[in-house]
């Protein structure tokens, strides 16, 4: 059976490649990974996603006897058998009252991988020309969103997927600052309160929050004695290969400012941390305290657990990830007057339309946004004739 690997690199890189039965990288599915990971530079984390969905696809054509070069063809019976397919191999039911092992957003994410895997083996001659016509058909840019079309309003053509799961579209919320403050309150040791103000005051990914060391830390006015030139209490977001999973989405290294409020979380945390001596020799900077293995560093799905518990505890009404928290940040500085460029720059994106929908203005701004648009002169009522 098809599986996807991880890879290291001499380098200490990372990407994720596909095996087939016998244990050895699928070629062409191996060099679109390689290109995607280090010619397209996307993060180890796409690899990951996009070479289990083109090992699913793999597994498919295998199991059916099928070609991988002319499978295409057959994508409505590929989507039929992701839904009701179980990752590990195990037996499938289809048939009334089947459950799906797939929604319909997860099978979407599939097939974007496979076309990509397929489009890639056309490009490099390893696919006939047609299968592009079986994955994508010629369509034009009427039926757009208006902000997705050109300026000029001319009618564009542009290929569109043939096989795509119509799922609603459910954007990701902000955590407000009421449900913050509640989470905040909520915490019971100096280190659970950073790691909420490091994800909505710093606006980290949690990955990026548990693959921090203490090193990463510059939180003098003037840090030249630290080798750094960035002034002002900030933090670094280093892209490195981490023992606890924890990964930098971006491959490039940004400093990020830190307020008091979080400087003052770190000081009381690190006073919590020297009270644990299993964690003195470990230069990550969240750490576990109360359960074993003591001194280890966190790990991003442990970010998950502990907002689990936070929400309860604080008796929210709904449940807050802390991906809500950095898309808090965001709005936040949207709303204090922060421009796009800066707000991309804090998030670690390098498209400024990566940043857009992480905003979410709050109800003050929209009604500040009114109240600033002047009222026309009109002419006295007594005037007119």
């Amino acid at each position: 059976m098809t599986r996807a690997f991880c890879v290291r690199m001499p380098s200490g890189a990372r990407y994720w490649t596909v095996l087939d039965e016998e244990l050895r990288a699928v070629p062409v599915a191996d060099a679109f990974l390689l290109d995607l990971r280090f010619g397209r530079d996307r993060a180890e984390s796409t690899t990951k996603s996009y070479a289990g969905a083109v090992a699913l696809f793999l597994r498919w054509c295998g199991e059916t006897g099928r070609d991988w070069r002319s499978a295409a063809a057959d994508m409505g019976l590929f989507i039929t058998w992701l839904r009701y397919t179980p990752a590990d191999g195990g037996s499938v039911l289809i048939g009334p009252g089947a459950k799906p092992v797939r929604g319909d957003r997860r099978v979407n994410v599939v097939l974007v991988a496979v076309r990509a895997f397929l489009a890639f083996a056309v490009a490099r001659k390893e696919a006939p020309p047609h299968v592009l016509g079986q994955l994508y058909e010629l369509a034009d840019s009427a039926d757009l969103p208006r902000e997705a079309q050109l300026e000029d309003g001319g009618l564009h053509y542009r290929l569109r997927p043939r096989h795509r799961m119509r799922v609603p579209d459910t954007d990701i919320d902000r955590a407000s600052d009421e449900e913050l403050v509640a989470l905040i309150g909520a915490c019971r040791s100096a280190r659970d309160r950073l790691i909420v103000l490091l994800l909505s005051r710093v606006g980290l990914r949690r990955g990026e929050a548990a693959g921090l060391r203490r090193s990463d830390l510059h939180l003098l006015p003037d840090n030249r004695s630290l080798g750094c030139r960035v002034a002002g209490a900030h933090l670094h977001v280093v892209p490195r290969v981490n023992s606890n999973g924890a990964q930098a989405k971006s491959r490039y290294t940004r400093a990020v400012p830190v307020d008091f409020l979080v400087v003052q979380a770190i000081d009381q945390y690190v006073v919590e941390r020297y009270a644990c001596r299993e964690a003195a020799a470990c230069d990550f900077l969240l750490v576990n305290l109360f359960r074993v293995p003591l001194g280890s560093p966190v790990t991003p799905g442990a970010l998950n657990e502990l907002f689990e518990v936070l929400c309860g505890r604080a008796n929210l009404s709904r449940r807050i990830t802390p991906h809500m928290c950095r898309h808090a940040f965001a709005s936040n500085l949207a709303d204090s007057g922060a421009l796009l460029d800066e707000i991309q720059r804090l998030l670690g994106h390098i498209n400024p339309a990566s940043s857009q929908p992480y905003l979410h203005p709050s109800a003050a701004r929209l009604r500040a946004a009114v109240d600033r648009v002047p009222s026309p002169r009109l002419p006295h009522a007594g005037g007119a004739r």
